[in-house]
């Protein structure tokens, strides 16, 4: 992997106002491994921009639990086949072109553990969208549909110890004890996590935090 550079949350919460302003809409795509700070790193950014910006996860195109169970893939939830993948690329088409309505997307509930459509409305005059997701530079179809709709993205690095430490902990807050909680975050994180680092070289800026936020 690149080198990261190392910037303050305000740097990249600057980058992202001036992102915001430099057209009628811009897509802006944080990625990295699963507990990597994405999440809390998206919604810093979305608070800072204010009501011209919405964030819409990539989780929200979990499939939905019973589909996992039924396809047998729920001991594997967060790989890229546990996702509606052309559904998460067709979101993204209708957000860059920027349609005359209100566009909705689905937002995931982890205390559900499931995916509610129709929880994230994006009106049209919101100018810069926020996306998130271990998967956003992956070059396998239809996910390497992605990142041609991004205006920019970019890929968030953190210490793999650190990383692991906070998936566990993340884990035991939802519910698993520690030894699941240890096997998922050791197990099916680290495959996805590999995964997600494998396509570093498609990002905008390789960035590490001065302070990590937490992990998502």
């Amino acid at each position: 992997m690149p080198p990261a550079e190392v910037l303050p949350v305000e740097e990249l919460l600057a980058r992202a106002r001036t992102l915001a302003d430099a057209g009628p809409r811009q897509l802006l795509g944080i990625t990295g491994a699963p507990g990597a700070g994405k999440s809390t790193l998206a919604a810093q950014v979305v608070a800072a921009v204010g009501p011209a910006a919405r964030l819409v996860p990539m989780d929200g195109f979990h499939l939905a639990q019973a589909e996992l169970h039924r396809l047998g893939r729920a001991a594997r939830k967060g790989a890229m086949d546990t996702f509606d993948a052309n559904g998460y690329v067709s979101l993204l088409r209708r957000l860059r072109r920027k349609e005359p309505t209100s566009v909705w997307a689905p937002e995931f509930r982890r205390e559900w553990e499931e995916p509610i459509a129709g929880a994230i409305e994006i009106p049209p005059e919101v100018r810069l969208v926020v996306t998130e997701g271990n998967y956003l530079l992956v070059r396998e179809w239809p996910w390497d549909e992605v990142r041609a709709l991004l205006h920019q993205a970019w890929f968030l690095d953190l210490d793999g110890d650190l990383r692991r430490r906070r998936l566990v902990a993340r884990h035991m807050a939802y519910g698993r004890s520690a030894e699941e909680a240890r096997a998922w975050a050791l197990g099916s994180d680290e495959v996805n996590a590999a995964l997600a680092h494998g396509t570093v070289d498609r990002a905008d800026l390789v960035v590490r935090l001065a302070e990590p936020p937490g992990a998502g």
